[in-house]
């Protein structure tokens, strides 16, 4: 019994120093807890996640930077769960992957301080989605940071997803003039890449 016991203890301790177990137990229970609250029909609709800074969250007495992305990984798992484009990408064998992000800090949100994280889908276009994500103070309603994050959608479109997930073709909502702004700015980016790297110029040759 207690060899069993060490050999459990040893493999836990190997699995804690190798993967990142916290995350994976996050997503289960995020998975889990989605299944049981009531689905949300309206695929742009905007989903709260409530949170709260934890001592291992923070450096200097507020979150960490990199923590604000790893929450908003939760937050997307949370919406597509609900929203059902989950369980449609899984039909379709499709799936999704960040392509780009960009985060705006406007204010630190300290210790103990309690959040809500908005997030909804904005728009799409033939290739990815393009979410909207808030981190909403629950002591004063302040936006202490706002994301937009680019999700690249692999083996379909979200076209495709959205008229399998609603049954109907679902019509494109307009871009914000500063989501547009960020996108923008991604294509010239992509573009001087290229051209540094050399690939336009094969392509043209």
């Amino acid at each position: 019994m207690e060899d069993m016991l060490l050999w459990v203890l040893a493999v836990l301790l190997v699995l804690f120093c190798c993967v990142d177990v916290w995350y994976y137990l996050r997503v289960v229970a995020l998975l889990v807890r989605a299944w049981w609250l009531s689905p949300v029909f309206d695929v742009t609709g905007e989903q709260a996640l409530r949170g709260r800074v934890l001592l291992h969250d923070i450096d200097l007495c507020h979150m960490n930077n990199a923590r604000y992305l790893r929450e908003c990984d939760f937050a997307r798992i949370s919406l597509y769960a609900r929203n059902g484009v989950f369980k449609t990408m899984r039909a379709l064998g499709a799936t999704v992957v960040v392509a780009a992000t960009t985060i705006r800090y406007r204010r630190p949100l300290c210790v103990g301080e309690a959040f809500e994280l908005r997030s909804r889908i904005v728009t799409w276009d033939e290739k990815a989605f393009y979410l909207e994500q808030r981190f909403v103070s629950c002591k004063d309603g302040m936006v202490a940071a706002i994301m937009f994050c680019k999700q690249s959608v692999l083996r379909s479109s979200p076209d495709k997803i959205l008229q399998h997930l609603c049954q109907r073709k679902v019509e494109v909502p307009e871009f914000p003039e500063e989501l547009q702004h960020w996108i923008n700015f991604m294509s010239a980016s992509s573009q001087a890449l290229k051209a540094e790297s050399g690939v336009e110029g094969k392509k043209s040759e």
